[in-house]
Order: C-alpha cells, then structure tokens, then sequence
C-alpha cells in the first residue's frame, strides 16, 4: 500500500524530542474540550463501536495478554476488548474523567508509567494526530511491550475526507482549532525508527452508528465541542463531506474511515 505523503505542517515548539513538550498541543486541547468528548460518548457508547472493533481486530490481543491503551480518553476502548484481558489506561488529561475538575498536578503524557517489557499488546486509537514529533511515544511504547507483542497506531490518514472535514469544518468551529498531523509513508518511517516493524498499513472504512440522523449531528457536534455553529449546520457538513448511509431499521451510518497500522516488536 502506498499513502499519499501531505505537505507537512509544524508548530514549533512540539518539533522536539523532550516528551513534555511533545504533549503540550494534545493536553492543550483536551484539557479544554475533553469534558464535551466524553458526555458525547456517554450519550452515545455504541456509535464508534466499528471503530474500536477494527482496532482491537489488527491488535488480535487473547485472553490473559496486558493491553495498554494510549492516550486513553475516557477509557472506552476497555469494553471491546475480550474477556480475561487487562487493560492499561494511559490519559494525561483529567478533564476526561473529571469533567474540567482539577486533581493534582496534570500528568504528562510521557514517559509511560509502566517497566520495560510489561505490555503485550498496545493501541494507540485517534489520539496521535495531536502529536507533531511521534517518535518518543512510539519509542516509550516500544520500551513497554514485550519482545513479540504487537503496537497497533489507528488514527486518521493524510489527505482524506476525514482529515479534510477535521482541519476544515471542525477546526473552523470547536473551541480550539484544529490541525492534525496525519498519518502517512512518514509515520511507517518513523515506527522503524523507533524499533518496530511494520507488517501491515491499511485503510479501513466503517461507520459511526446512530438511532437517526439528529442524534448523529448532536453526537459530533458535541464530541468536537463545534460552538460557533449549529448542529443542522453539522449535520449538513457530515453529509456533503463524510456521506451518510441510511439503515433498514432507519439509523443513521456515518461513513468513516482510519488508517491502521499493526507492528512487531521484535
């Protein structure tokens, strides 16, 4: 599979190696909107469902494995995961579980707090467009996951629809912007320069599924915390530029899709 390669964009500072700097971007943003993420996924727990599912399947962990989760949001990923695993959580923004509540000093999203050799399985699920420089995360992951276990990256691709309706729509309407560095050819350099080997990069369509199509428009409008539009401006948005397929039973199928990337650490 070849992947478009973008023109690349950078915001100074996070071009550095230091972990703290390299999470400044990322906890900025979601220390301020990652309270309105997590209601909308506590509206609605099964909308993303595909999604996590096609990231656990890359990821093939088996019953007894340690799984991290990185970053973990509001610790979603854990009810898809199968029985008998143990899940590891890995989220330096408190506003996800606390709701804008402060408790203690921020916790940095580098360097993991777990030893060397502990994870069999780590997954990394539409967190690390936030990152300029990702290779002191995917070095820490690297450090953390057993020889033979197996990192799977799935985040948005360079030059999709999905990148364009987020560096567009939402960036033009949530609270604060946004400018992803998507994944591409770079990102499977920089893995192999972290020490992983790539044995597969894909890109994998599904949907977001809801009751109907308001319950779409409110879900994202609130997910991306979009305060200077309306959720029928939203809707008209997902429509003209994602696509929405309409189910038997009258749901609503919200087209999306992400790259995945499924590594060896050997």
């Amino acid at each position: 599979m070849r992947v478009t390669d973008p023109m690349r964009r950078t915001r100074g500072a996070a071009a550095s190696d230091d972990g703290e700097i390299l999470s400044k971007t990322y906890q900025e943003l979601f220390d301020q909107r990652g309270s309105a993420y997590d209601r909308a996924m506590r509206r609605y727990p099964e909308a993303r469902r595909q999604e996590f599912e096609q990231a656990i399947e890359a990821a093939a962990p088996a019953p007894g494995m340690v799984v991290a989760d990185v970053p973990a949001g509001g610790g979603y990923l854990q009810a898809y995961l199968p029985s008998g695993c143990t899940c590891l959580g890995h989220e330096p923004c408190a506003s996800f579980t606390n709701h804008g509540a402060v408790a203690g000093q921020p916790t940095q999203l580098l360097p993991l707090p777990w030893a060397r050799a502990t994870v069999d399985r780590a997954i990394s699920l539409a967190g690390v467009h936030h990152l300029d420089d990702k290779r002191p995360l995917f070095s820490e992951l690297h450090r953390v996951v057993r020889p033979g276990g197996r990192l799977v990256v799935s985040d948005v691709a360079a030059a999709s629809a999905v990148a364009r309706f987020l560096d567009g729509y939402v960036g033009g309407h949530n609270s604060t912007g946004h400018e992803g560095v998507f994944l591409d050819e770079r990102t499977l350099r920089e893995l192999a320069e972290a020490g992983w080997t790539v044995e597969n990069a894909a890109i994998r369509d599904f949907h977001w599924v809801f009751p109907d199509r308001t319950a779409m428009a409110m879900f994202c409008h609130e997910l991306f915390d979009l305060r200077s539009s309306t959720p029928a401006d939203t809707q008209a948005a997902i429509e003209d530029q994602l696509g929405v397929s309409t189910l038997a039973n009258g749901g609503a199928a919200m087209h999306w899709s992400l790259m995945t990337i499924s590594a060896r650490r050997t």
